[in-house]
């Protein structure tokens, strides 16, 4: 930046730019540069905004999250009502439908657009000079909620209308939804967490719109299809439904790409099976198709009655939900250990498939819903998602149906079940001789933040799972080079360097080493806080539970967790293979209560040590309680700089950090770990 007379004109071209690039990913799915390019950008403009904030303003993309939570919701009360739409099921229906349009009318050649319809929550967004000023729930019709705070924080949604062809006051209506994918990644953290699940995306996407924290908001992945236009302010919208919502996507708006222009009856119907067909593909959930008359003149003429509109239908898909019996309950074990109840039921034709087995996602699910062999229940298909149970029949329960126990043994390996968080998540305990579990608990234990056994990916370790030579990770150690080039893509140099990746890891660190082994719950910092207080493996597998919860930053369902795993039969005989194949690691003091030497110094590492590796470094430094980083700052206190140290070195010295060689990095070593 030459001049700080340009800032206000930089922030603004990088404002329009970045929202530019956000209207061709979000509205026309067509980005025009790589995400890197774009987060330079952002990145950018944030910073231009931080150094000052006087040049501020609502519309600009860095806004998107920040205000605080609300106290509650204001009431809005629509100028222009949002009224529902009249169902049909059948074609008959639709039928009924064309011909009372063509009828009051008086015409024979009826233009519709055809769109899903999406399952999600009606919103209202109003724009005043082309920014976003507003945006409510659909509410009664009448009145909704204001939740502007948290529609900002959707990044579909446009904060700022693109170009200069706006009318000054515009309001347009959509329907806010969460794809399905990211709603089965939302559940799937909810459930890590031991917290309530949703119950469909529907359901997801209008508790995280609800939220008074916008903050919440925009962490759950909410997205935006604009449908129809409110109010305009001034004349010059087009006159068909197509061409306005064309129009509000020329403006920055997300228009569903499924939306087309039909003929008539046939054309509907054509249009509605090619959806049905299409249903389970699409990433979002959608319960139906909508059609609209398209020229807007004939729209007026028609009108509407009571609440609804005469010109528009909404086209009902076949049920997603029907009654069937549950004939057992089983649990699988899935690649991590977790210990899913599964509802095997007598088959029943839901949502255009036979459905024989539901998931009952867990122990606590079995509880409130009472489920028992032999109930009537209701099961619900949604597009891909795994069928679920959502309710029990309870007057048609038979007379002796038993109250379900849960397995308190893995029915694989019979390894304990352990539970997580609230005792919702279960696991089975067996983690390094589990079959189930087998190729997972491999992958993570050669994975680069474990042992570290660089070409042993996930393909070579399914053949070697496959072909019966590594059964848990020990057999890794017994691997021979003939095995080896015996396997896909595996010529005799590449197998060599595996053998060496393998030999090379038997050297390690016994916080590495303690991560690896995969314990639940247990991450690198659990292992390493583990790894300084108990000093050595053999103390850590000795510990009581109530010795495992005096380590900083665990608690009694952690310490639960280490102490099943290390008195698990099969887990201790693993242990003593892979003890016996000469892993090894540095000793480490267990740390003296109170404050560490290092704490609160943080050191970044660079160039080759002579002594040790640099994770062994790593792991002295870390037991002494300092912070080890990746880059060189500011806030660095020292960088440890061994042969060929590169720009780590050269960027210390510029910001005037100290340098230590490897020789002084080891005196200041030695002196801090006989404090310690």
């Amino acid at each position: 930046m030459s001049s700080l007379d340009n800032v206000p004109q930089r922030i603004e071209a990088l404002r329009e730019l970045v929202s530019y690039h956000d209207y061709r990913y979000y509205a026309l799915d067509s980005p025009e540069i790589p995400d890197a390019e774009y987060d330079r950008l952002f990145q950018e403009l944030r910073s231009l905004e931080q150094a000052h904030p006087e040049l501020i303003t609502l519309d600009s993309p860095t806004q998107r999250v920040g205000a605080g939570p609300l106290s509650q919701f204001e009431k809005v009360v629509h100028e222009i009502p949002m009224l529902s739409l009249s169902n049909a099921f059948s074609e008959e229906e639709i039928g009924n439908f064309h011909r009372r349009v063509t009828e009051r009318l008086k015409t024979d050649t009826i233009e519709y657009t055809a769109e899903p319809k999406v399952d999600g929550l009606a919103v209202s967004l109003l724009y005043e000079d082309g920014v976003l000023t507003r945006a409510a729930t659909r509410g009664d019709g009448v009145t909704g909620e204001d939740v502007t705070h948290n529609v900002r924080t959707i990044p579909s949604v446009p904060l700022r209308l693109i170009g200069k062809d706006y009318p000054g006051v515009l309001e347009v209506r959509g329907e806010v939804f969460m794809p399905k994918a990211r709603f089965e990644e939302l559940n799937d953290n909810q459930r890590e967490k031991g917290e309530k699940v949703f119950v469909n995306p529907r359901n997801a996407a209008a508790g995280s719109l609800r939220q008074l924290d916008p903050r919440v908001t925009a962490a759950r992945p909410l997205e935006m299809f604009c449908y129809a236009l409110g109010r305009a302010q001034d004349e010059g919208f087009p006159d068909t439904q197509y061409e306005i919502l064309m129009k509000l996507r020329s403006l920055g708006m997300r228009v569903c790409a499924e939306t087309r222009k039909v003929d008539g009856l046939p054309g509907c119907l054509e249009y509605y099976h090619t959806l049905l067909g299409k249903r389970q593909n699409l990433p979002y959930e959608i319960d139906g198709v909508v059609y609209k008359v398209n020229k807007i003149s004939q729209q007026d003429a028609l009108g509407f009655i009571s609440r609804a509109p005469r010109w528009a239908v909404a086209h009902k898909f076949p049920a997603q939900e029907e009654l069937t019996v549950v004939e057992a309950i089983d649990v699988q074990v899935g690649r991590t250990g977790a210990v899913t109840p599964v509802a095997r039921l007598k088959p029943v034709y839901v949502g255009g498939v036979t459905v024989t087995n539901a998931t009952l996602h867990n122990r606590d699910e079995i509880e409130r819903l009472d489920i028992r062999v032999g109930d009537s229940v209701v099961v619900r298909r949604a597009g891909d998602v795994i069928p679920e149970v959502v309710s029990v029949v309870r007057d048609r329960r038979p007379h002796r149906a038993k109250k379900y126990k849960f397995p308190t043994r893995c029915p694989v390996c019979g390894s304990d079940v352990v539970y997580e968080g609230d005792g919702v998540i279960a696991r089975c305990s067996g983690g390094l001789f589990c079959s189930a579990q087998r190729k997972q608990s491999i992958q993570h234990f050669v994975s680069r933040r474990a042992m570290d056994i660089d070409g042993l990916g996930e393909k070579l370790v399914e053949q070697l799972v496959d072909r019966g030579l590594v059964n848990d990770v020990s057999d890794i150690y017994t691997l021979s080079k003939a095995q080896l080039t015996d396997l896909e893509r595996m010529a005799e140099k590449s197998a060599q360097n595996l053998l060496d990746a393998i030999d090379k890891s038997r050297r390690t660190t016994l916080p590495r080493f303690l991560f690896a082994l995969g314990i639940p719950q247990v991450g690198e910092s659990t292992a390493l806080a583990l790894a300084n207080h108990f000093g050595e493996l053999g103390a850590i597998r000795a510990a009581s539970k109530e010795e495992l919860e005096q380590v900083p930053d665990i608690g009694p369902v952690v310490a639960e967790n280490i102490y099943t795993f290390f008195r698990q039969t099969h887990n201790k005989d693993v242990l003593k293979k892979l003890l016996r194949h000469k892993l090894h690691w540095p000793v480490i003091k267990p740390r003296k209560v109170g404050p560490a030497p290092l704490a609160g110094k943080t050191f970044v590492l660079t160039g080759t040590l002579s002594a040790m590796t640099r994770d062994e470094a790593r792991a002295r430094l870390q037991s002494l309680g300092a912070k080890v980083s990746g880059s060189v700052s500011k806030k660095t206190d020292f960088v440890i700089a061994g042969e060929d140290p590169g720009s780590k070195a050269a960027k210390a010295e510029a910001l005037g950090v100290e340098t230590l060689d490897e020789a002084r990095f080891m005196k200041m070593l030695a002196k801090k770990e006989r404090q310690a």
